[in-house]
């Protein structure tokens, strides 16, 4: 499975939020079509623009509860304080899409941050 977590500011643009998954992709020389989901964080939920990439990209997007959040935070490459803060996890990309991945899964590297808006990208044992 490969998951492509994302964080962002409120009120993004799906825009926003599509230039950050395909710049991701990019760096990792992976296609649009690798990706089985999306995921963030629980107070994310009602983000449009993370629900509207996902039915953009035809993918589901899985809300992350605090508790999943918290297990895979340990595992983080980033720490920003604003996302301690606010989330409880030093990356909100990075932790959902771990946390999403499933067990043994990892980063391919820390999140990519473009302008309001982060994305990581987990892969566990089953991805291509």
């Amino acid at each position: 499975m490969m998951v492509a977590g994302i964080g962002c500011r409120k009120g993004v643009g799906v825009e926003d939020v599509l230039a950050a998954i395909e710049t991701t992709l990019e760096a990792h020389g992976l296609a649009m079509t690798a990706l089985s989901a999306l995921a963030t964080a629980a107070f994310k939920k009602d983000e449009e623009a993370i629900a509207a990439a996902g039915r953009t990209l035809s993918l589901p997007v899985i809300v992350v509860d605090d508790s999943a959040l918290q297990a895979a935070s340990s595992d983080t490459l980033s720490h920003s304080d604003l996302s301690q803060d606010v989330a409880g996890t030093p990356s909100v990309s990075e932790a959902s899409a771990l946390a999403v991945a499933g067990t043994g899964a990892k980063l391919l590297g820390p999140r990519t941050v473009l302008g309001p808006v982060t994305c990581a990208i987990a892969i566990s044992g089953d991805a291509p």
